[in-house]
């Protein structure tokens, strides 16, 4: 968190009369401010802002503009945008902002021009996931699901039989993936004319023969996708699909005439690991994107690429750069490039030269969520901290920076902030491991609070120095615990050796850190009560509950465990993306390397366990299955250990609606209180 950030905050929690905890309620209903964009001269920033309607447990998003070239300018909404969902925005060469409304009959592309009026719609009765303008305005790119083999917006999926029954067949894998059945469609793009800036048809299907999702499923975004700075070519990310899918990140950038005249050319077919975030350099010479090296492996570090358009040369630009490229935009000039990558407990902002790959690190502490260029130099970003959720902010090329936006200001208003420091230790095999401690602002000079020692998911992940709207260690500081998180061997932002550590080594290394992690934490702060710990973690957090269970099981008061694996063979069968479970496994799938699952399972430690556990899971989880959790939750009930089961039929592998927000940590809160004597406090 910068210095800056830190001191604003601090300021409004002294301006109230009465300091009060934050509260999972705040949490929820925070503004959550999206990534900037910025006009084609620089004056005009635009994002979308998410609020909650707690009532209809959902959220909504709306459109807000802040003039930069006005001092000290205040945000505003567009009022005449205030009647639906808006989101994605983007500025087309004009000027004209467009979006994605579904103030009409369909979620289509409307655009507004920034002295304000009317909102006019840009495209047809279609439900879209995305778009982009081209440079010259004169066409738009757009993505949806349709049958595979559409050629146009008009393709619908068939209609069922008359007679027909519920059920579903498949002959492949996927059928079904993150939260959703397949349903024969894919994501594919359409090129749309623009006609007087509105769409001239139903537009044509420029990916050819190709099956596949693009942008990728479930989280792919604009990011995959970009033009050719002359308008005539689109590059995009696509996983060829095939009974293959399952076990490939195999995701190629290819390049497609606009006009749908000829097929895709995959321009990284020599690459059998993972291509991807396609982005052309304002004077047309340049592609950039992001690449792997290992086939299979999702964490491998990416490296980020440049050819030349000219001449089809290509080169690593980042070889020798020990960290991964999350986002990539373009320097005006065209002579280097702003990226971000997670480096030490932070995601920061990094200048890329193009002549020689040298790295500059540009911003501090916390977490740069997104960032867009500036025409002038400089750039806008959101930021956010365990502490404070995203704000905007102004970086400029002599390295001031100025914050734009204070979106939250009136509900953090007289919140006390919990004091973070970060700490390191000697973990496994004598590395430097790195993790933080959160102290409640609430607890009383001399005393000791109970902890919440939290375990982040992925494996490769981290607790970094970042907000979240679902494990958000400030909601536990203000329930009164300290909280413990400890970046563990296969944590990202410590150079890809660390983090390829864990590969075969689930309960090995990690555990290793996670005890002295929390033993050397305990032994520098004071205000940690180290005989009234509870343990948390979700995904492979929960993995590791349940290994913990067997492993260590004298140690915490209680656990919580979110959406954990619970059987090592089950899981096998049981998930979707495959690549995952078996390259953390060796490779192999199950039943040609079983010994490999089982020596890391929890179920053949349940004799061992012992520790109270509230089991968390979702019916819509189709990455570690809720009978995973249902599984744990019926060997802890047979072993007569305490135990509680809570399951959402509405959530995926994260829990995202507001109210079952609100019963996530009632609940979480509540067991933890129970075993760590707070319960009534």
């Amino acid at each position: 968190m910068t210095k800056s950030l830190l001191a604003a905050l601090a300021v409004l929690a002294s301006t109230s009369a009465l300091a009060r905890p934050f509260t999972p309620q705040d949490m929820v209903m925070l503004s959550r401010v999206g990534a900037p964009v910025v006009s084609p001269d620089g004056r005009w920033m635009v994002w979308q802002q998410r609020e909650t309607d707690l009532d209809g447990n959902r959220g909504r998003s709306d459109l807000w503009r802040l003039d930069l070239s006005a001092r000290n300018a205040a945000p505003v909404k567009f009022a005449s945008l205030a009647q639906a969902n808006e989101t994605d925005p983007m500025f087309g060469p004009d000027g004209q902002l467009y979006f994605l409304s579904d103030r009409g009959e369909a979620n289509a592309v409307w655009r507004v021009g920034m002295a304000g009026g009317a909102a006019v719609q840009v495209t047809g009765p279609y439900d879209l996931s995305g778009f982009r303008v081209s440079p010259k305005g004169d066409a738009i790119l757009v993505w949806a699901d349709r049958p595979v083999g559409a050629t146009s917006l008009d393709a619908k999926k068939p209609e069922p039989a008359k007679n027909a029954g519920s059920g579903r067949t498949y002959d492949q894998l996927f059928a079904r993936h993150w939260d959703s059945w397949s349903d024969g469609q894919r994501s594919q793009l359409f090129v749309v004319p623009l006609r007087a800036g509105k769409a001239a048809g139903a537009g044509k299907a420029i990916g050819g023969a190709l099956v596949g999702d693009s942008p990728s499923k479930p989280f792919g975004d604009r990011a995959e996708v970009a033009w050719s700075a002359d308008g005539r070519t689109v590059y995009f990310t696509l996983r060829e699909a095939g009974r293959i899918e399952p076990l490939s990140t195999n995701l190629d950038v290819f390049a497609a005439p606009a006009d749908g005249s000829s097929p895709p050319v995959n321009l990284t077919d020599d690459n059998d690991a993972t291509d991807t975030s396609p982005s052309v350099s304002p004077d047309g010479r340049w592609l950039a994107w992001a690449a792997m090296k290992r086939p299979g492996y999702e964490a491998d570090r990416l490296v980020l690429w440049v050819r030349e358009l000219a001449t089809g040369k290509v080169r690593a630009l980042t070889e020798a750069w020990d960290r991964s490229v999350g986002s990539i935009a373009w320097a005006p000039d065209s002579r280097s490039l702003l990226v971000t990558a997670e480096d030490t407990l932070d995601t920061a902002a990094f200048r890329v030269d193009l002549a020689d790959g040298k790295v500059h690190r540009l911003t501090g502490a916390g977490h740069v969520a997104a960032l867009a260029p500036l025409p002038k130099g400089g750039f806008v970003y959101a930021l956010d901290s365990l502490t404070a959720p995203a704000d905007l902010w102004r970086w400029e090329p002599n390295g001031s920076v100025t914050r734009l936006t204070n979106v939250n200001a009136a509900r953090l208003a007289g919140v006390d902030l919990p004091t973070v420091t970060r700490f390191n230790f000697r973990g496994a095999g004598g590395d430097t491991v790195w993790g933080f401690a959160m102290k409640p602002a609430s607890l009383p000079a001399g005393t000791k609070a109970p902890v919440a020692f939290v375990v982040h998911g992925g494996p490769q992940g981290s607790f970094a120095d970042a907000w979240s709207y679902r494990w958000n260690p400030m909601a536990w500081a203000g329930h009164g615990y300290a909280v413990v998180s400890v970046d563990f061997h296969g944590s990202t932002g410590y150079g890809q050796a660390f983090t390829d550590s864990i590969n075969r080594d689930w309960g090995g290394k990690p555990l290793t850190d996670l005890k002295l992690g929390l033993k050397a934490a305990t032994d520098r702060f004071d205000f940690l009560d180290a005989d009234n710990v509870c343990a948390a973690g979700g995904s492979y957090g929960g993995y590791m509950m349940n290994w913990i269970e067997g492993k260590w099981p004298d140690r915490f008061k209680c656990i919580v465990q979110h959406d954990g694996v619970f059987d090592a063979r089950a899981m096998a069968y049981e998930t979707e993306e495959l690549w995952f479970d078996e390259w953390e496994h060796g490779g192999k799938p199950y039943y040609e390397a079983p010994a490999e699952y089982e020596r890391w399972n929890p179920v053949n430690t349940v004799t061992e366990w012992k520790t109270p556990q509230l089991v968390i899971t979702s019916e819509k989880d189709y990455r570690i299955p809720y009978s995973q959790g249902v599984a744990a939750f019926t060997a802890l009930q047979r072993r007569e250990i305490p135990s509680r089961l809570l399951i959402f039929p509405d959530e995926n592998h994260w829990v995202l609606k507001p109210k079952n927000s609100l019963q996530w940590y009632d609940e979480v809160f509540a067991w933890m209180d129970k075993y760590t004597g707070r319960a009534g406090q």
